[in-house]
């Protein structure tokens, strides 16, 4: 098969390229660099610098593909209260883009990363794909727009469409930008580094946190599995945890004593959050493998290995 990947330099990105080409694809990689890592990419990936918006490019790209994931996008929700026109020219306007270039060169089948945070907050939990969306910040509304465009725009061209609603991945190579650090790695760092663990809200807040590598199971399944056009489809654990029994199991795992603060002031967010993965199972043959434990030791591992070769540079 040949693929192309747009977002390939990022977390989920690089490591659907990485497993797709060392099972024998041809990998297509396109990425603009602004979060992405290029060396996080095996040498067999076929990394291109640019943007998702520029069609000339994808044109070039696109030409004898069998299928495109499309993982580019910004994706901060704190980010994105602040910047909701980026965001929309990028995730939103970067899909309608992809789709016509797609449209142009007559690509099968295109593979749509969307969010769980679509779901906002909901009565039923698991929430399962026939939840209504209720998002809550640009950064989920761009996901749901760009979820109808890429449906919509299918329907007419003919080009089979999956959408995969990802809930909170997490995994080695997980980017830790500056501020608004992703709970996992910021966890385990401070309780690590006997920091401060700070905790919104009262801590009862749940997630469905998922390991990277079984996300990546579930796109590869999701480039050829039968009666899934036009659907879209939650990939999560299926286990809901609150973030205070989060901040309890990185506490044990490092045997760190860190400091940990609640912010009463602060909300943490939906209050409950996990994917039913039912549909998952059935269509894509999906179950997920890494329990939270046993992802979190895995994380961990990567991050003191990286700070380990951090400091061995520094020297």
């Amino acid at each position: 098969m040949r693929y192309l990947i747009t977002g390939a330099a990022g977390f989920l990105g690089s490591a659907l390229a990485n497993r797709l080409a060392a099972i024998d694809n041809v990998v297509l990689g396109l990425d603009d660099l602004s979060t992405g890592d290029p060396n996080s990419l095996n040498q067999q990936v076929q990394l291109t610098v640019g943007d998702v918006n520029d069609r000339p490019k994808l044109w070039s790209l696109l030409q004898r593909v069998d299928c495109v994931y499309h993982l580019a996008a910004m994706v901060s929700v704190q980010e994105s209260v602040l910047y909701p026109r980026e965001y929309n020219h990028v995730n939103v306007g970067g899909t309608v883009t992809l789709m016509e270039a797609m449209r142009d060169v007559g690509v099968r089948r295109v593979v749509f990363i969307s969010s769980g945070t679509v779901y906002g907050n909901q009565p039923q939990q698991p929430v399962n794909e026939s939840a209504i969306p209720n998002p809550r910040a640009p950064y989920a509304v761009s996901k749901v727009a760009a979820e109808y465009y890429v449906k919509s725009i299918g329907s007419l061209w003919g080009i089979e469409t999956v959408c995969l609603r990802v809930f909170n991945a997490y995994g080695p190579g997980q980017h830790i930008p500056p501020v608004h650090t992703p709970v996992i790695p910021s966890f385990l760092r401070q309780a690590a580094e006997n920091g401060t663990i700070v905790i919104h809200g009262d801590g009862s807040q749940t997630r469905d946190y998922v390991y990277v590598d079984d996300v990546v199971e579930g796109m590869i399944s999701a480039a050829d599995a039968p009666d899934v056009n036009q659907l879209t489809i939650n990939i999560g654990s299926g286990t809901e945890t609150s973030v205070k029994e989060l901040s309890r199991l990185a506490v044990e795992l490092t045997g760190g004593k860190p400091e940990i603060v609640y912010n009463p002031r602060s909300e943490g967010g939906l209050s409950r959050l996990c994917a039913d993965i039912s549909a998952a199972r059935q269509l894509l043959d999906y179950e997920p493998k890494i329990e939270l434990s046993d992802g979190l030791a895995k994380t961990l591992a990567f991050i003191n290995g990286k700070a380990q070769h951090n400091n061995t540079s520094a020297d």
